[in-house]
């Protein structure tokens, strides 16, 4: 099952305050804002007989919108989720999968520098491996959320991408399916996306993402290198931390070498660190619970998804694909529920803390407010709220 593509958590994650007059017009009847759209792709140029062929079945989707306003962040711990997620037949699967395609992933390791594992991670977890590409029809839906006001700057562009792609013959706007929020394939991927980063990998002369494994596999690690993957560097690896780290030092915000850290007692789980390139020290659940070390690799996840445990199980995941072990959860303090978040960040905001939306959901700012409060406390600066710092507040 699908839980969230890539894009579509982004999208949500990265919505800005932007000035109403610099939004794009939105809401009102749908049929006139189908003629508004149309006008302006007519002055952009394409033909009008080709812009009313495109528009001519475009129907608000309500679906669409209830997809939207209901998905979630997810709240379950690192360990919990990564070990619902990856499950045996995923493994399985993308192994047999790295093998059958493995001329393909040679061939894109030589070309783009993206290891075959990241890869066979995004392809399971948005999709399935092509299994589970969504059924909502793309146009209907670019559209419904460009008229919805929520975030129509980001999927207007979209509706005009998917008509170049059309008038490509690579979009149908009554047969295109794919996810709600428009991504179209095996690896998701939104419309503009797909002008800028499909690639023919079969070479029959067309971009199918939907049909084509080795065109998806070939746009998706096209799509990487643009959001500025390094070529053969690693992005995790589990590592073994000091019972005296500074732990205000972990987590994203504090950056060293490799090295650095190594000098501090950091140790490799397995393998060896790389040790010149820069490092950040991921503590998922608490200095008790699973570390890793994180290579500038790592942050291209974000690219797809804003989710920390989303990004970090992905990460995890590509690691699994190539052979590392399963990681040491460790024992960690037991963490909030819900309630207990939501509580924690009204408590922080009434600090002074910028924690966003009281949501029950360990994001940034929750994060970076609770690493904060706790060295103000005097209590191991980890990140990870427990029932111990909820009562000390």
């Amino acid at each position: 099952m699908r839980l969230i593509s890539f894009a579509a958590a982004l999208a949500c994650a990265m919505q800005t305050a932007t000035p109403a007059q610099a939004q794009p017009a939105c809401g009102g009847n749908f049929r006139s804002f189908v003629e508004d759209l149309k006008q302006e792709a007519i002055s952009r140029g394409h033909a009008s007989s080709t812009v009313n062929r495109f528009f001519a079945p475009v129907q608000r989707d309500p679906a669409v919108i209830q997809a939207d306003r209901r998905q979630g962040v997810f709240r379950k711990s690192f360990t919990e989720f990564a070990r619902h997620l990856i499950s045996p037949n995923r493994l399985n699967t993308g192994r047999a999968k790295a093998d059958q395609y493995a001329p393909v992933f040679d061939r894109i390791e030589r070309e783009y520098g993206v290891s075959r594992g990241v890869l066979l991670a995004f392809w399971a977890f948005e999709t399935d491996f092509g299994g589970f590409q969504g059924n909502f029809n793309t146009l209907n839906a670019l559209v419904t959320l460009s008229h919805d006001c929520r975030r129509p700057q980001l999927f207007r562009p979209q509706v005009f991408a998917a008509l170049e792609l059309y008038e490509r013959g690579n979009f149908s706007p009554a047969n295109t399916t794919g996810a709600w929020a428009g991504e179209i394939g095996m690896v998701q991927m939104l419309p503009e996306d797909i002008l800028t980063n499909g690639i023919d990998g079969d070479g029959d002369g067309k971009v199918s993402l939907k049909t084509s494994a080795v065109d998806a596999l070939m746009s998706g690690a096209n799509m990487l290198r643009d959001l500025g993957w390094r070529a053969g560097e690693p992005w995790l690896q589990e590592v073994i931390v000091p019972a005296d780290l500074d732990w205000s030092r972990t987590g994203l915000r504090t950056t060293m070498t490799a090295s650095d850290w190594e000098r501090r007692g950091v140790r490799p789980r397995h393998g060896s660190i790389t040790g010149h390139l820069p490092a950040n020290i991921i503590l998922p659940e608490g200095h008790r619970g699973p570390a890793f070390i994180a290579y500038p690799n790592f942050r291209v996840f974000f690219e797809w998804n804003q989710s920390f445990t989303y990004v970090l199980t992905a990460a995890y995941f590509a690691n699994r694909l190539e052979g590392a072990p399963v990681f040491d959860a460790g024992n960690p303090a037991p963490g909030l529920s819900g309630p207990q978040m939501k509580q924690l960040q009204r408590k922080l905001q009434a600090r002074g803390y910028d924690v966003g939306k009281i949501d029950g959901i360990l994001g940034a700012g929750t994060r970076a407010a609770v690493q904060d409060m706790q060295q103000r406390l005097g209590l191991p600066a980890d990140a990870w709220p427990t029932q111990g710092l909820l009562g000390r507040l």
